[in-house]
């Protein structure tokens, strides 16, 4: 953790180094993965550290390409199955990848003549693929709970740093807000949006690491001061919908934990759970004082002048119409990949990208987007009927269906994260001391 913090503090005084952070990151992740072999699910750390580290990654300019952290995950997935493959109940997840490819032939023939095809393609299909590679190495995988412990971590390592980075760039809240709208300023300038996504889930990354993993005072401390930074650090970008997902997700995990526990440590669960009551309350309001009270306004959809706004959508509302009236129009084959934003151009004069998954696969794939939907709705709640070991499923179906909602697809997390709702948790195996038996001479 401490060379986390140390990372952030660097980048942020010599950016150059995130280049280097980046490229040492994958390099380190490919040895240990060819060199063990998988063994250990390697691959599935390295993805998940790679999925918090992906807007960190976009905000410095680390990367080559806009995608290399959602291409980064698919190449790690990828690589996790050529070394152990998938498991035989993979079927319904090929399924889902031979459904996406109807609408890739469709957008080579509606969209526009001047539209880089195979850029709009990549560039919408890219969120589903990683889903579907990361699907089809978690179903029925067998990690035990000490890896599923492990993999949380991953996650929030690289989002700490972030939040460090992001935290010395941001100015005096006091003097420079003036509106509700997206924070700019807290967020190293970067898209509120995905930076707000991101640090939801690092908040609940750092919330499971603090049920999970606080065996002594120093851990536990140190997890909740962390929980509550990665927090405050969410509100003040003013985007609402990943801390309100992240607090989703968080209730649901402290629930299902709670409810599978037993005597002390159900006694313990009570006692974090009024702690951490108290320091949302806390952070709440001190939120409130750094943002002269705009926050409270934005969270009630009002004006810095407390008029009650119209749309509570900020605009999403309208993106939403156009596809599903695109869906309406084209409900066998839909309008391809891609093809919604030209759609939208030329009915609206708005251009803009979907914030919505469910509409744009609707819009876009037709009739095959709704048995996508089916596939990716209903599948993983059919084996969690089979297997409820995992505490983290509620909390990761639920963080991908809150966020493909209001932030589509655009990073790998949401692809990511919801494969993890297919792992098949185990208890580690006993290590039994050989017993020899002694030779009577």
């Amino acid at each position: 953790m401490v060379t986390h913090i140390i990372i952030g503090f660097l980048i942020y005084f010599f950016r150059s180094l995130s280049l280097v952070y980046f490229t040492g990151t994958i390099l380190y992740f490919v040895y240990n993965i060819i060199k063990s072999g998988n063994k250990n699910n390697e691959a599935l750390m390295a993805a998940a550290y790679m999925t918090g580290g992906e807007v960190f990654f976009r905000m410095t300019q680390a990367v080559p390409i806009y995608e290399a952290g959602k291409y980064s995950v698919i190449a790690f997935m990828f690589m996790g199955l050529v070394f152990t493959g998938t498991s035989r109940k993979s079927g319904i997840y090929w399924v889902y990848i031979f459904l996406l490819l109807p609408s890739v032939l469709v957008a080579a023939i509606t969209l526009n003549l001047g539209t880089d095809v195979k850029n709009a393609i990549f560039f919408n299909l890219s969120g589903p693929i990683c889903l579907g590679l990361a699907a089809l190495y978690c179903i029925d995988r067998k990690i035990t709970y000490r890896q599923l412990s492990d993999l949380t971590k991953w996650i929030l390592l690289p989002v700490v740093a972030m939040a460090i980075y992001i935290t010395l760039g941001t100015p005096d809240l006091r003097e420079s807000l003036s509106s509700t709208g997206a924070n700019y300023a807290a967020t190293g300038g970067f898209g509120p949006n995905q930076v707000s996504t991101v640090l939801g889930l690092g908040m609940f990354a750092a919330l499971a690491q603090l049920v999970v993993q606080s065996k002594s005072r120093v851990l536990f401390l140190m997890h909740l001061i962390i929980t509550s930074f990665l927090l405050y650090k969410g509100i003040i970008t003013f985007s609402r919908g990943g801390i309100l997902t992240g607090f989703v997700i968080s209730v649901a995990f402290l629930i299902i934990y709670f409810v599978g526990s037993k005597g002390k440590a159900r006694g313990r669960m009570l006692v974090y759970v009024i702690l951490l009551v108290g320091v949302l309350v806390g952070v709440i309001a001190y939120s409130s004082f750094q943002t002269n009270g705009l926050i409270n306004k934005r969270y009630t959809n009002r004006d810095a002048a407390g008029r009650l706004k119209s749309d509570i959508t900020t605009g999403r509302g309208e993106l939403l119409e156009t596809e599903l009236s695109a869906f309406y129009e084209n409900p066998l084959i839909g309008v391809g990949v891609g093809k919604v934003k030209e759609v939208r151009a030329e009915e609206t004069g708005t251009i803009a990208a979907s914030h919505n998954e469910i509409s744009r696969l609707l819009s876009e794939h037709g009739i095959l987007g709704v048995v996508i939907l089916a596939i990716l709705s209903i599948y993983p709640l059919i084996y969690r009927s089979r297997n409820r070991r995992n505490y983290l499923f509620y909390s990761a179906l639920g963080f991908w269906f809150l966020t493909i909602n209001h932030s589509s697809m655009r990073i790998a997390a949401p692809a990511f994260i919801y494969a993890l709702s297919l792992l098949n948790v185990v208890y580690e195996k006993k290590k039994y001391p050989i017993r020899r038996q002694r030779t009577i001479v």
